[in-house]
């Protein structure tokens, strides 16, 4: 299948699953969730994908174990496009019912990353690396988002000059489009590869300075 746009029914369908985020309501309009949301969706990124990386589109069920909420299904569907050895740093994208979104960066560092993290941010060299991206970004209309401590990590001085930097402890941008005709063209998924080529300094940072995880794997958490 070659990527033509999402067509419409895929908005109209995350916007009756709102209302009713219910198994009757999935079941009558499975048909519109495979043929207007997952399949445009996995179209594009599996296009895109010789250029940004192996493509995981997620589950459209959520995980309600450990959540007061146990709506069933998700409000929007989602994909991740991971460069191969990279360690860390992806870019993300999803559709809803609010338009599209894409994101890039790390969500989710163990704490071995975040130590590594953490000394790139403070280094003379990569961490004004990091502080002109994050701002070169932010002057593109990228929000800059991520887990972040409330105050300065522990060891490290609250007045240090990177400071909003060294509290994430994840650090991802992210750009929002609300829904719009290009969306249902061929065009959206121009757009999604000229928003994702402006994260490949961020990401070749966190690549640089983070990379993967040396914890055993029953220690992540």
């Amino acid at each position: 299948m070659t990527f033509q746009g999402f067509p419409d029914d895929g908005l109209v369908f995350y916007e009756g699953l709102e209302a009713d985020n219910s198994r009757t309501y999935w079941m009558q309009h499975r048909a519109a969730y495979d043929t207007a949301v997952r399949a445009p969706l996995q179209a594009l990124v599996d296009e895109l994908a010789p250029e940004f990386g192996t493509p995981k589109v997620f589950r459209p069920y959520r995980d309600v174990r450990f959540s007061n909420d146990k709506t069933p299904y998700k409000t929007h569907q989602g994909a991740v496009l991971h460069p191969d050895g990279a360690g860390v740093g992806s870019v993300y994208m999803q559709v809803s019912a609010d338009g599209l979104r894409v994101s890039g960066g790390c969500w989710r560092l163990q704490p071995d990353q975040v130590e590594r993290y953490r000394r790139a941010v403070a280094d003379d060299l990569q961490g004004p690396r990091l502080l002109a991206e994050v701002d070169r970004l932010r002057a593109l209309d990228w929000g800059i988002e991520g887990e972040r401590l409330i105050r300065a990590p522990r060891g490290w001085p609250a007045d240090h000059e990177r400071i909003e930097l060294l509290r994430h402890k994840s650090l991802h941008a992210v750009q929002s489009w609300e829904p719009a005709d290009w969306l249902h063209e061929r065009s959206a998924l121009d757009r999604v590869r000229d928003a994702w080529r402006e994260l490949r300094a961020l990401n070749a940072w966190l690549a640089d300075n983070v990379g993967a995880t040396t914890a055993p794997p029953d220690r992540r958490r």
